[in-house]
């Protein structure tokens, strides 16, 4: 049971499927382990041990029964974004600190009713907006690699969960990169699916154009079979040996810290030894990017909140309370120009510059310290945004699916991520990808000391 924490999600089904371990001793094994670290990482707003244990001996229930459940007995934790029937549905937020659902988001409902077990629900940046998870209302999620350092946000509370071993699944909303930011900095799995893939019923908008549910998980064949179960598909794989992936050597690339660029570089080289085909590419209108993702993300959060700005101003936090009325000021016009952009850069990109698909670093920085935060701010010539989602947002921008997959680490011990982008609907070629790359490298099964 000491090993527990570090099993994949596979690894965890197939035990309780065999008889060796029962749902219910793999549920109370991941709340005790909860209860011990959650006071130090602040990964849950609300642990569900009832509910959860519930769960487990109807899953104990349904595998004596003969049911083969993809996801028996799994572990899994829930970002506090889900509609949740009966349990608090906060979304990071005073405004929603006592709403409880009367329904379940659907993502979740097909986990379930998989086999696994919510743990709990998760920390996050209030509503969704935001890259460090910083949260003046539920406090900040701290990175179990070293816990004076940000997770990442949005979904950093996700991240956190599954770096900690706290639960080997997790489910991320990414809307600028939410999902693969905080993957990176917490050292696991984060995909971002194709836009549309996957259903968004029942989660807390953020900019409905750009909003994408995906997986947070240790492995690339986890995130592949949560996908298939939140999907309703299967995925097939694909032959990898010949593959052309493109490596943005501008703008992508070129402004990382010199540790995350030649760790991106050195996966690069193993995947090379798999057969695939390396080469530089051009990506153009990258001097838009960003300027009509900020434009369309912050006209639609004004939207999204537009009555509660109204009537319950001075209940959201500082942050997004600035990012909120700036998003009002926006002129349609400016939206209109933004959404214009968008497409182009859509069509210009479809075809990945003549290639499969494209690599590069998922952040291109490591992990900030909590107390660093207002000096980068301030006195640093590229924005920490740019930094953090630069990479990201372009694939919320042209919905292609896009995984970060752990690639090392820093002199200091902090992980970097690979990000593997595809084109449209080709998700399972970039997790073919991804778990090509993993099953070639040891840098997933390496864990934090706690």
């Amino acid at each position: 049971m000491t090993e527990l924490p570090h099993w994949s999600a596979a690894q965890v089904a197939r035990a309780i499927r065999s008889g060796k371990l029962s749902a219910v001793e793999v549920t109370r094994a991941a709340l005790e382990r909860i209860e011990r670290l959650n006071s130090q990482l602040n990964a849950f707003i609300t642990v569900t041990a009832d509910e959860a244990l519930q769960q487990a001996r109807a899953v104990d229930r349904r595998v004596r029964a003969g049911e083969q459940l993809p996801l028996a007995g799994v572990p899994l934790a829930v970002k506090d974004l889900f509609a949740t029937k009966g349990v608090r549905t906060t979304s990071g937020s005073k405004l929603h600190e006592d709403y409880v659902p009367t329904n379940t988001a659907p993502v979740v409902e097909q986990l379930l009713a998989a086999g696994a077990v919510m743990v709990g629900k998760t920390n996050l940046h209030e509503f969704a907006f935001g890259f460090t998870n910083l949260n003046p209302h539920f406090g900040n999620a701290r990175n179990p690699w070293d816990p004076n350092c940000v997770t990442g946000g949005s979904s950093g509370g996700s991240a956190a969960a599954v770096a900690a071993g706290l639960a080997p699944l997790a489910l991320g909303t990414d809307t600028g990169g939410s999902i693969r930011l905080p993957a990176a900095l917490c050292g696991h799995v984060g995909f971002k699916p194709t836009l549309g893939l996957v259903s968004r019923r029942g989660v807390t908008p953020l900019a409905w154009t750009f909003d994408h549910v995906g997986p947070m998980t240790r492995t690339v064949e986890d995130a592949a079979h949560m996908l298939e179960i939140m999907a309703g598909r299967k995925l097939k794989s694909p032959k990898l040996h010949g593959l052309r992936l493109g490596i943005p050597d501008d703008y992508f690339l070129d402004e990382a810290d010199p540790e995350v660029a030649e760790a991106v570089l050195a996966a690069t080289r193993v995947l090379r030894t798999l057969g695939v085909k390396l080469s530089k590419v051009k990506v153009p209108h990258t001097e838009i990017v960003i300027g009509a993702h900020r434009a369309i993300i912050f006209s639609e959060a004004a939207a999204v909140h537009r009555a509660n700005l109204r009537s319950r101003l001075a209940e959201y936090g500082p942050d997004l309370r600035a990012n909120l009325l700036a998003g009002l000021l926006i002129p349609a016009p400016t939206y209109v120009t933004a959404q214009r952009a968008r497409r182009r850069i859509i069509a210009e990109w479809r075809d990945l510059f003549g290639c499969d698909a494209l690599a590069m670093p998922t952040a291109l920085r490591p992990a900030i310290a909590f107390d660093r935060l207002p000096v980068i701010r301030r006195g640093e010539s590229r924005p920490l945004a740019r930094q953090y989602v630069g990479n990201t947002c372009p694939f919320n921008l042209t919905g292609q699916p896009a995984l970060s997959v752990p690639c090392g680490f820093t002199r200091d011990g902090l992980p970097i991520g690979l990000q593997l982008v595809g084109r449209v609907f080709d998700d399972a070629l970039v997790l073919a990808l991804g778990r090509a790359y993993q099953r070639a490298t040891e840098w997933h099964t390496t864990w934090p000391a706690l």
